[in-house]
């Protein structure tokens, strides 16, 4: 009997507990999905690629970020190596993207590619890409096209590699291929090894990954995002 009344009290306590923490979650209207922890936001949904009709070349780059408004974009070819050259020396405020392949905003990933650069010296400010390490996952980076409209895309991964590991074709691949992806890419430039051991190691690769979560179209769709 006595174990009888026992088991009644904890199972009416028990219930009074549920009912109390039920009442909170109604309230603050944050439920956590299974595996995934209170309070923490998921990635930004991908947004479908633009369709090839409306394609458009890039013209400027925004990554609020990092301070970088309407930077100018140049189109661009591979190397010999199969690897996105940089804009030329005299060009820090560029960036150059592979005309080859995906415009930014189409199926598969476009390819950005801009010069490395200390902090230091009179033209450092200029460099686009010069703190590119520092973007972070879910950080957005704009893209303006010709036609007025702009892709907008959220980093997903930031990545360093030696340069002589480096895999031009597994880097510049989509992760997925029925997104609209953006590669961010800058090469420390050190191609000669003995300038790299007295910089103090193999050259670098940095690569930025991002995808397509917003599209803003441009006059001719009114400017509202879709």
């Amino acid at each position: 009997m006595a174990w009888a009344v026992l088991l009644l009290g904890l199972w009416l306590w028990g219930r009074d507990l549920a009912d109390g923490v039920a009442a909170q979650l109604a309230t603050t209207g944050d439920v956590a999905a299974v595996g995934r922890p209170l309070g923490r936001q998921g990635p930004a949904q991908a947004h479908a690629p633009v369709p090839a009709s409306a394609a458009a070349d890039p013209v400027g780059l925004t990554i609020e970020a990092l301070g970088v408004r309407a930077a100018g974009i140049a189109a661009h070819d591979l190397d010999e190596n199969g690897l996105l050259a940089p804009p030329p020396p005299a060009s820090p405020d560029v960036v150059g993207w592979y005309a080859g392949g995906p415009q930014p905003g189409e199926t598969g990933a476009a390819l950005l590619v801009g010069r490395a650069g200390a902090d230091r010296g009179s033209g450092a400010g200029r460099i686009v890409f010069r703190r590119l390490t520092g973007l972070k996952p879910g950080q957005r980076v704009d893209v303006r096209r010709a036609d007025g409209s702009t892709a907008r895309f959220t980093v997903e991964d930031v990545r360093l590699y030696d340069r002589d590991r480096f895999d031009p074709h597994r880097v510049y691949a989509p992760h997925d291929r029925g997104r609209s992806e953006l590669r961010l890419i800058v090469d420390d430039g050190r191609h000669d090894g003995a300038l790299a051991r007295r910089e103090g190691g193999p050259a670098k690769v940095v690569v930025v990954s991002a995808y397509l979560t917003s599209f803003q179209a441009g006059n001719a769709g009114e400017g509202r995002e879709s």
